[in-house]
């Protein structure tokens, strides 16, 4: 089994170093990590340290000796995943499976067909929720890079967005609208691809129009429609394993 990964502020350069707080008291009174045993302290944007665990102090000190440290390199192509929002807790399930497939940013949209909606008190809970999520999922795949989880875009944003990418798509559910397929999709060989996850209820014309003015192409992933919470992963995990971040 892989070292179980904890966050910190800035990952120490050794020798020793003291894992406390919240992550301290998961590692020792939930996880119940004994001396010998191997983690991995990451700052979440890519900087790592390797180290064993020395001793337990309290419910919340974990000591531990670090053994090794680096920085995993920013991947040659970047893959943001634009989610419209969806109803209920399916927002936190899209980011939790996005985050464990390998997306580097997710950027929650307000599509015209959108049933929820970010405003006030509920926008900023809700975000908090988006951003937690990918912090644990990033803790539980083992990642040492999280994905950003950006503020609420609007359709005009989201546009913006795609005209500075290197690959612009938007998945599209309508069999008889022109599309091409997302896995012979000619891939940069770097920059960035975003791509565009719309509602239940689907991309409205309008907002097809302005991707499309902004250069982004419709995609289809199969035969079958999947479920806003869910395309997001699959549509990155066809783009990954052509990217070679799976190999």
């Amino acid at each position: 089994m892989t070292a179980p990964v904890f966050v910190v502020e800035e990952v120490p350069a050794g020798p020793r170093f003291v894992l406390d707080g919240a992550e301290g008291r998961h590692a020792v009174s939930v996880k119940r990590l004994n001396p010998g045993e191997e983690v991995v302290l990451t700052d979440g944007r890519g900087a790592w340290a390797e180290a064993v665990v020395e001793a337990a102090e309290g419910r919340d000190r974990l000591v531990v000796a670090v053994s090794a440290t680096g920085e995993e390199p920013e991947p040659e192509v970047t893959i943001t995943v634009v989610q419209a929002l969806p109803k209920g807790d399916r927002g936190e399930v899209a980011v939790e499976t996005m985050t464990e497939t390998g997306v580097d940013a997710i950027v929650p949209w307000q599509a015209s067909r959108c049933i929820t909606q970010w405003r006030g008190d509920r926008g900023a809970k809700s975000l908090a929720k988006w951003r937690s999520t990918a912090r644990e999922a990033g803790k539980q795949s083992r990642r040492v890079r999280f994905p950003e989880v950006a503020e609420a875009m609007s359709t005009k944003q989201v546009a913006a967005l795609l005209a500075g990418a290197d690959l612009a798509v938007v998945l599209h559910e309508d069999r008889d609208a022109p599309s091409e397929a997302l896995a012979g999709t000619d891939l940069p060989e770097s920059g960035s691809v975003v791509l565009v996850v719309g509602p239940e209820g689907g991309v409205s014309p309008e907002e097809l129009a302005a991707f499309a003015a902004a250069g982004a192409r419709t995609c289809r992933l199969g035969r079958s429609v999947l479920r806003t919470s869910t395309a997001g992963t699959a549509a990155a995990a066809v783009l990954l394993a052509r990217t070679g971040r799976w190999s």
